[in-house]
């Protein structure tokens, strides 16, 4: 008769290395959940900065032609003291996907999906001898 050696791990070790698995992913998951809200944050002030760049292209654009609506990307315009208004503020942008966009009253807010509270760029018509207002909030992102 031959006898074979048999090779593999004991149960001993396969426990070991579940229970090292366990304790990284205990410190793992907190890191990536805080990324999360860091990402819905750093996702709303990118939107400023591109609101605040189609304002000011719109305004270039008006100041060029001398006319309103400015027509961009195929879209028409609607300029207010220099600027686009709240209705047509989000046609300047290329794409909103992942906000949920509404006007009321001279403002636009652009208010970011999935977020637990506040977390918004609010856009709000110019008003005479002044550029439009654009504002940040990311306390409930």
């Amino acid at each position: 008769m031959k006898t074979r050696n048999q090779s593999g791990f004991t149960l001993i070790e396969l426990v070991v290395v579940i229970a090292l698995l366990g304790i990284l992913a205990a410190f793992a998951i907190p890191r990536f959940a805080s990324l999360e809200r860091e990402a819905r944050a750093a996702t709303t002030q990118g939107l400023s900065g591109s609101v605040r760049s189609a304002a000011a292209m719109a305004h270039g654009l008006f100041l060029a032609t001398g006319s309103t609506p400015v027509n961009m990307e195929g879209n028409a315009i609607v300029i207010v003291n220099g600027y686009p208004d709240a209705a047509t503020i989000a046609d300047t942008l290329a794409d909103s996907t992942g906000f949920t966009v509404s006007t009321a009253a001279g403002a636009t807010t652009f208010a970011k999906n999935g977020a637990s509270g506040t977390c918004e760029v609010v856009y709000a018509e110019a008003v005479v001898n002044n550029p439009p207002s654009i504002g940040v909030d990311v306390t409930g992102c």
